[in-house]
């Protein structure tokens, strides 16, 4: 869903008080500014500290996303300095966390990168995952889906159809695990992926199960060459873009870390 401007600010004012409505937006490379201006002292440091060029392209690219998500919710300022006061740090389990001129945000933030683009989405208890609609091997699919997904993406037409279920489960367990806080240190077979098809909005619902515990709930979506998909630890409406239009949907997966080799 994409919101009006009175339903975003509306979202957004829910954002602070507590009952959060997922809000994402979507940035890619050509975005992110020269120079160090907008990152805080700590970023900064950290990006330079990245030898290998896609490492330190995508973690440029995730913090621009989440500061300018936040700066959009919040009403923070979006130009360098504002910038650089929204800081994005990692927690000792990897989880981004959000501190707005030092003091940490009400809401918690996910965010995803997927060939040179990131997707950002604030909420409550939230996670997120970015995926090209590309070829899985069956190897793929057997080693890392349980077998109820291996029927459900064997029967799906051979092509665009079965890439497509292949990599929607795929998302939807690494959403689900970062809202678990262990990511792809759990054997992915652990938790089950259930989707439902897309309404005319475009969102359609997922549920992820686990042994142990209740069910993780959420969302996906096609973006163009991209599959967005977003769980919650309680169900939630569909996610609201900060953006309309949004530039996802018409962007051109990029590599350009390919043309900067890492230095030897």
């Amino acid at each position: 869903m994409t919101g009006g401007a009175a339903e975003i600010r509306a979202a957004a004012a829910n954002a602070v008080t507590g009952d959060y409505r997922p809000l994402w937006m979507a940035r890619g490379e050509a975005a992110v500014p020269g120079g160090t201006r907008w990152l805080s002292g700590a970023e900064a440091r950290r990006s330079a500290a990245l030898a290998y060029p896609k490492r330190r392209t995508e973690y440029l690219l995730r913090r621009l996303a989440v500061k300018h998500t936040v700066a959009a919710v919040t009403g923070h300022p979006a130009e360098p300095t504002g910038l650089a006061a929204i800081e994005v740090p990692n927690a000792p389990d990897g989880a981004p966390y959000v501190l707005v001129d030092g003091v940490r945000v009400a809401f918690d933030a996910s965010v995803t990168d997927r060939a040179g683009w990131a997707v950002c989405v604030l909420g409550r208890r939230v996670g997120c995952d970015l995926e090209l609609v590309e070829p899985r091997s069956p190897a793929f699919v057997r080693d890392f889906l349980t077998a109820a997904e291996q029927r459900f993406v064997a029967g799906c037409r051979p092509g665009r159809d079965r890439d497509t279920a292949a990599n929607l489960i795929w998302s939807a367990k690494e959403s689900a695990l970062k809202v678990l806080r262990s990511g792809l240190r759990r054997d992915t077979r652990s938790v089950q992926v259930d989707v439902r098809a897309a309404g005319p909005d475009g969102w359609g619902q997922l549920s992820v199960r686990q042994a142990a515990g209740p069910p993780i709930t959420g969302w996906w979506r096609r973006e163009g060459a991209y599959l967005l998909t977003v769980a919650t630890g309680a169900p939630t409406l569909p996610p609201i873009a900060l953006e309309c239009p949004g530039p996802l949907a018409t962007a051109t997966p990029l590599h350009s870390w390919l043309d900067h080799p890492a230095p030897r």
